[in-house]
């Protein structure tokens, strides 16, 4: 009893070390933790049963083998009731009982292979109707692609045409000018 109360130490050291350090998670030393505790509540049940005198030790026994205290004296787990509706039933109808549930959860299986094999199918068409969706998304990528680049070599092209029109307009200002002054230069005054 004192060792595994030292053991119970030691495991409790070692989930604090484990959590304080990070090396497992809050959740999981949660868990651990409820394991620890459940192994104490044990621990404390045995060293009742070692302390109590006239107590029917079956039933401390059964108690520690269920988790709980017994229901009632004399009570053994490992002992099961009969159900009702198998009650005062022979064997060949034990057998005849047991093969109508297993051709039940057979049919029921097959029930659910069925859905299973369905699903399969959706998800089956599913998946080429996104790779058929795919195919058209990157078709019309592509084309956006270079609809773009027409735009931008279009755009810079009337940028290039715009330029050339300011200069060219600048130019004949020029010439119109240069032209005004040798008319009125050259023309005689009256």
């Amino acid at each position: 009893m004192k060792r595994l109360n030292e053991s119970i130490g030691h495991l409790r050291d070692s989930l604090l070390r484990s959590v304080s350090t990070r090396q497992i998670t809050q959740l999981e030393g949660d868990r651990r933790q409820n394991l620890i505790d459940e192994l104490l509540t044990k621990e404390r049940q045995l060293q009742m049963s070692f302390q109590s005198e006239g107590t029917e030790p079956d039933v401390i026994r059964s108690s520690l083998m269920t988790g709980g205290a017994a229901r009632s004296a004399g009570y053994n787990p490992w002992v099961m009731e009969e159900p009702e509706e198998t009650r005062g039933f022979g064997i060949g109808e034990l057998r005849q009982q047991q093969q109508r549930i297993i051709e039940e959860q057979d049919s029921g299986l097959d029930a659910l292979s069925s859905i299973i094999a369905r699903q399969k199918q959706m998800g089956y068409d599913i998946g080429n109707e996104l790779d058929e969706q795919n195919e058209i998304i990157d078709d019309l990528a592509n084309l956006v692609e270079n609809t773009d680049s027409k735009v931008r070599n279009q755009t810079r092209h009337v940028k290039l045409v715009d330029k050339k029109s300011g200069s060219c307009a600048m130019m004949v200002v020029i010439v119109l000018l240069l032209i005004a002054i040798v008319v009125v230069a050259v023309w005689p005054t009256k």
